[in-house]
């Protein structure tokens, strides 16, 4: 048994949902989102609440059972409060300045990096060291910044470079003379 396919997903004051075959579309102060569920899962709506339930007792249904569940609560959680990173740059001269739909990076390399924001994602830079990308959707808050880190990823000797708020640099000892 899953245990957490098992809990029912609530859906706050301002919150609908709507089931369509095994398409789950929830709808919030935040927009739309969708998600389309395999045929090892009913999913339905009673009250406040959506319930998912495997088809039968096949593994693939179990594995499905708590996943499909777990999505639709990160559809929930989307459309209510959204879904944020946080990102730090470290060294001398790294920044950054969000204008409208780009992102400019001052990362030591011979030019600056314009990177273009996709739509639905937004990226506010409240100090030049500070990056936030903040979304309704989970998935593509963690791609964009992960896109962002890989313009220059810390490493291990000085710790310059875009790193995760919450992120540890393991630090390595230079050389000894």
């Amino acid at each position: 048994m899953s245990r957490i396919g098992k809990k029912p997903v609530e859906l706050p004051s301002g919150v609908e949902a709507k089931v369509s075959g095994q398409t789950v579309e929830v709808k919030g102060p935040k927009g739309t989102r969708s998600f389309t569920a395999t045929d090892d899962v009913n999913i339905a709506v009673e009250d406040n609440t959506v319930t998912v339930t495997p088809r039968g007792s096949s593994k693939r249904a179990k594995q499905q059972w708590g996943m499909s569940r777990t999505q639709v609560a990160n559809l929930v959680t989307g459309v209510t409060e959204g879904f944020k990173k946080e990102l730090e740059i470290n060294g001398v001269g790294y920044r950054a300045q969000a204008q409208g739909n780009v992102l400019k990076l001052s990362l030591g390399l011979s030019h600056e990096v314009n990177f273009d924001v996709p739509e639905g994602i937004t990226v506010t830079t409240p100090k030049p060291t500070e990056i936030i990308v903040e979304g309704n959707d989970q998935q593509r808050v963690g791609e964009v910044a992960a896109k962002i880190r890989e313009w220059r990823k810390p490493e291990p000797y000085k710790g310059k470079g875009i790193k995760y708020k919450d992120e540890y640099i393991f630090r390595k000892e230079g050389k000894k003379k």
